[in-house]
C-alpha cells in the first residue's frame, strides 16, 4: 500500500501540487497501476520472439551544415521592436527570484502587456 507521505514526496518531485484531500485518491490509482505492472509481470512470454525495433530503417548520415533561414533577414529585424547586432532582444521569460531558486518560473507580466491584452512585448502601453 501507498502511505499518503510516498504520495506527497512523488508529488514534490513531480512539482505538482495535490491538497490534502485529494492525497487519498492519488494513492488508490497508484497503486491501481502498480498493480497492473503486477499483472503484465505474470504473463507468460517464453514463447514470444525478441525484438529490438520497430522498423528496419537505417539512420542516413548527412554532413552538418548551416542552412540558411528567410525568416531572419534584414527586413524582419529591422521591423522587430529592439534588435542588435543583428540579434532580436526580447524581454526576460524567467522571474529574478527564479534565477536563484530551483524550479523557474515563468514571468507572463512581461509579455503583451501583463496579460491584459494590450501594450507592447515589454509591457510598456504604447
Amino acid at each position: 500500500m501507498i502511505s499518503q507521505e510516498e504520495v506527497k514526496r512523488l508529488a514534490d518531485l513531480a512539482r505538482i501540487h495535490i491538497d490534502t484531500s485529494e492525497v487519498g485518491r492519488f494513492a488508490r490509482g497508484l497503486e491501481n497501476i502498480l498493480a497492473y505492472f503486477v499483472e503484465l509481470k505474470e504473463i507468460d512470454t517464453a514463447r514470444v520472439i525478441s525484438v529490438t525495433g520497430g522498423a528496419e530503417n537505417k539512420n542516413v548520415f548527412r554532413e552538418d551544415e548551416p542552412a540558411g533561414s528567410e525568416f531572419f533577414t534584414e527586413k524582419s529585424t529591422r521591423q522587430f521592436p529592439e534588435n542588435k547586432d543583428g540579434f532580436l532582444k526580447v524581454p526576460p521569460v524567467f522571474s529574478a527570484s527564479a534565477r536563484g531558486g530551483s524550479s523557474p518560473s515563468l514571468n507572463p507580466s512581461h509579455v503583451n502587456g501583463g496579460g491584459r491584452g494590450g501594450g507592447s512585448i515589454d509591457g510598456k502601453e504604447k
